[in-house]
């Protein structure tokens, strides 16, 4: 019988050789498209049946609300706090960086109300009488900028969002996801793919010697092969990305779950993407004046503005009321914090790159990140879609046995 099997072996030398190849094709193939199911498509792609969805939808983009919960979370617990980032601005220096700005906005809003709330006086008094109020406007508008800062630092959870910023922004945009995912992973990504193909190998002897041996009686064994290869090799290239947290040694050599080793690495990708993507000046300011708590916000504007009027108005502030009446003075008031409103958003993008440097977010993430404990880091990316992990192992395992069942036809 051995010598049968040594001749048959002779005989289909090529087509016995090719097994473990194509069985290291199926690991290598079923990882990539693991990969691409964690990310594509964006939008689901399929039909509804019965009220049933069938069809795919990447796991991140799929997850985007849910990971971006986390990914603020763990920010906000373990790596930096609203508060902090604030507290490292300086009011006066944003008063001066937006001082130019400022003083033109602050002359285009007197011209325009004093025309409309009194034109004939405005247009009666000598140019040198509207200057010098204009330049009185133009000295208190910075204090004024200078005041509501304090004030947001002073309580920044009262005014500022930090997990509406970051998770409204991912899900405006779900390719910068991706794009976070991909980059972190980058390594790890690219090692689950080329272990699919040496432990489809490696398989693919074992199944190379079992089809010799049984000298293809048995062709339901491609097929089982094709899908305990799919299974495996995915679950195994999962484990080894994220197992074993600490340094272990097994069979001599020390071993560490490979997201975990770069720690160093990862933290310093996932800081940039953040600091240059999600946590920016730019997000912030906009999170301030239209975000979930801008309301409170533009009532901390208006009130500064309407007590730098009333201040301003001074002894005079009855003949004013009197001159124009009290509705009309009022509204003068709500109209003047209204085009500050306006304006204030715009202004503040002058303050955006002083506001990088001293906020030092980029930095900052990258010193803490290096600091969590492995539990933690891990937590960065595994938990939010780790309950769909199983998925791409059960995709994996069909897709195995369906190119072992191509195998029969080829074999036979």
């Amino acid at each position: 019988m051995f010598q049968e099997m040594i001749a048959d072996f002779q005989q289909n030398f090529w087509l016995y050789i090719s097994i473990p190849f194509i069985s290291g094709f199926i690991g290598y193939v079923t990882k990539v498209i693991a990969i691409q199911m964690m990310f594509s498509p964006l939008e689901f792609k399929g039909l509804r049946l019965f009220g049933l969805p069938i069809g795919w939808q990447g796991i991140v983009p799929r997850k985007a609300e849910k990971m971006a919960t986390i990914a603020v979370e763990l920010m906000t617990s373990k790596l930096i706090q609203p508060q902090e980032i604030f507290a490292r601005l300086d009011p006066k220096r944003i008063a001066q960086e937006i001082e130019k700005p400022l003083m033109a906005s602050a002359e285009d809003i007197t011209r325009e109300v004093a025309q409309q709330y009194q034109p004939g006086l405005w247009e009666g008094m000598p140019e040198f009488a509207r200057q010098k109020l204009i330049k009185r406007v133009q000295a208190k508008a910075p204090e004024i900028v200078e005041h509501i800062m304090g004030e947001v630092q002073k309580d920044v959870i009262k005014y500022f969002d930090i997990k509406h910023m970051v998770i409204s922004n991912l899900l405006k945009d779900k390719r910068l996801l991706n794009e976070i995912f991909k980059k972190v992973g980058k390594q790890e990504f690219k090692f689950f793919s080329n272990v699919g193909f040496i432990f489809g190998f490696a398989i693919g002897v074992v199944q190379m010697v079992c089809w010799v041996v049984t000298q293809g009686k048995y062709p339901w064994m491609l097929p089982m092969f094709g899908g305990f290869v799919g299974f495996f090799s995915d679950w195994m290239a999962l484990q080894m990305m994220f197992r074993p947290l600490y340094p272990k040694k097994i069979l001599g050599y020390t071993w560490q779950g490979l997201f975990i080793k770069r720690q160093n690495e990862v933290a310093a990708d996932y800081a940039a993407l953040i600091s240059k993507q999600l946590l920016t000046s730019r997000n912030m300011m906009e999170e301030l004046f239209s975000g979930t708590n801008s309301d409170k916000v533009i009532e901390l504007v208006s009130r500064h503005v309407k007590q730098e009027i009333d201040l301003q108005a001074g002894i005079v502030r009855p003949l004013v009321v009197y001159a124009i009446g009290g509705e009309k003075y009022q509204n003068l008031k709500t109209e003047v914090a209204e085009r500050i409103l306006q304006q204030l958003p715009e202004t503040m993008r002058y303050v955006e790159s002083y506001a990088e440097d001293a906020m030092n977010v980029r930095n900052t993430l990258v010193e803490r990140m290096q600091r969590l404990s492995p539990e933690e880091f891990e937590g960065m990316l595994r938990p939010a879609f780790k309950e769909d992990e199983w998925s791409l192992i059960i995709v994996g395992a069909v897709l195995g046995f369906l190119v072992g069942e191509m195998q029969i036809h080829f074999m036979l």
